[in-house]
């Protein structure tokens, strides 16, 4: 068996091996999903929702069929829970875990695999890597856990410390799932108000956008900007740029109408909240069906840049998208290469940036068309369910539960191709391809 197993991963490649885990990941979560211990009501759930939500929460999305308070029994959130947990930071990271415990060697190829998965620029340290990911995850999960339970506890008694967890794991891997609607709850929306509820997510959040090659990166330069590898100064450059501009922008827009019946302070607070949870997380504090046509295409805007690469959430990714600005800024000045804090990116990445941009583009609108056509719903609804899944956010203007099975699958595969990642659906695609054996002629085109 084991055997059988070792040439399966030596003929797949490392981008193919990853995607075909992900899936049964969430095939096994789909089969567990429809048992009926799985449901509050002890009944067996329609497979098509089981599979929605299982991938829901492999792919850290947060769309929701079935609400995941009231319809899903204790185990059936565990599973869930797992879900999240693996899909957060990777199934080959859970892999490899399972390598330290029985105190196996990890191989050249399994060196390779983890890199891929965990965003790693390099192959060297890739260990040690794998060991601060493990720790930095439990431990900043477990410090949320902690501050939640401060607030749940007192509110809830003895299951207050499971949904502690819970939300701390949902926010950190940006899953966006709750289970506050048997409390009369809609998201976070109740607690809108509350510093230490609100705050500790936002954190988790923010940390879980990060990437976990930015966090070693920062422990090893000592948080000296002039020790920092370019990718972390472009993570955190265009992290804070998205994160102020979503914050002032949102508030602009949204003061006078879905938050018109805050308070000041209130509005600025929800505001910060709603411009962090856009990047991927999917907690709300605020009805997404009451935003205005301008708030809500901002949000939207910052759905599909996301968070970083190597992280927990989606997205086109923080520098994907900076890549991509800064290569057509370039070109309006007639520059040939795309230069940023003094240095020059290589032009193979600037063209991965520019095809995984237009992979997000065209998926959104084609899956947009096809909902529309066959849903009754308007353009402004469906636009936003299609951006929030493919990448993998999880907000909603209530449209997802009235959806029909064929509408749900299209959803399923934005969320499964999103937490993939533009750039790994096209290497699992193209990697078996030889390069053509001789150069073609050139010839000019005219364009714009």
């Amino acid at each position: 068996m084991q055997k059988g197993l070792k040439k399966i991963r030596k003929k797949m490649s490392n981008t193919r091996l990853i995607a075909v885990s992900f899936a049964v990941v969430i095939l096994i979560g789909t089969l567990l999903l429809c048992c009926p211990f799985s449901s509050r009501e002890g009944v067996w759930t329609n497979p098509v929702d089981a599979l929605f939500t299982a991938t829901t929460s492999t792919c850290v999305t947060g769309l929701v069929v079935r609400d995941t308070g009231m319809y899903w029994s204790f185990f059936g959130q565990v599973v869930i829970l797992v879900l999240i947990q693996v899909g957060g930071i990777g199934f080959m990271t859970i892999l490899t875990l399972f390598s330290f415990f029985l105190r196996h060697q990890i191989s050249l190829h399994d060196r390779r695999l983890l890199q891929q998965s965990a965003g790693s620029l390099d192959m060297s340290g890739v260990s040690a890597t794998f060991r601060q990911i493990i720790l930095g995850t439990f431990l900043l999960e477990g410090l949320g856990a902690c501050l939640l339970s401060l607030r749940f506890y007192p509110q809830y008694g003895k299951i207050g410390i499971w949904y502690s967890v819970f939300h701390s794991v949902s926010a950190f891997c940006n899953a966006g799932l709750d289970l506050l609607s048997p409390h009369g709850s809609s998201s976070l929306i109740a607690y809108r108000d509350d510093l230490l509820v609100s705050g500790t997510l936002m954190f988790l959040i923010v940390m879980g956008g990060l990437g976990f090659l930015v966090w070693n990166d920062l422990l090893h330069s000592g948080f000296r900007p002039s020790r920092m590898q370019l990718h972390t100064k472009l993570v955190l450059s265009v992290s804070g740029v998205l994160l102020l501009v979503g914050w002032v922008g949102i508030y602009l827009t949204e003061r006078d109408a879905s938050m018109a019946a805050l308070s000041e302070p209130q509005k600025i607070w929800a505001s910060l909240f709603q411009s962090v949870t856009t990047r991927t997380a999917g907690l709300m504090t605020i009805d997404q069906a009451t935003l205005s046509d301008s708030g809500a295409l901002l949000s939207m805007m910052l759905m599909l840049v996301g968070g970083s690469p190597g992280s927990t959430a989606g997205g086109a990714k923080t520098t994907t998208v900076a890549v991509f600005l800064l290569c057509s800024w370039q070109l309006a000045r007639n520059r040939e290469h795309v230069t940023v804090f003094k240095r020059r990116i290589d032009n193979r990445i600037v063209r991965q940036a520019g095809a995984v941009v237009c992979f997000y583009l065209l998926a959104v609108l084609l899956a947009t068309l096809l909902i529309c056509a066959v849903e009754p719903f308007g353009l402004r609804e469906v636009l936003y369910e299609t951006v929030s899944a493919i990448a993998t956010v999880g907000l909603s203007m209530n449209l997802t539960p009235m959806l029909g099975v064929f509408s749900k699958l299209i959803l399923i595969l934005l969320m499964y191709a999103g937490r993939l990642g533009g750039l790994s659906i096209f290497l699992a695609m193209t990697e078996s391809q030889a390069p053509a054996p001789l150069e073609r002629p050139v010839e000019k085109i005219l364009i714009g």
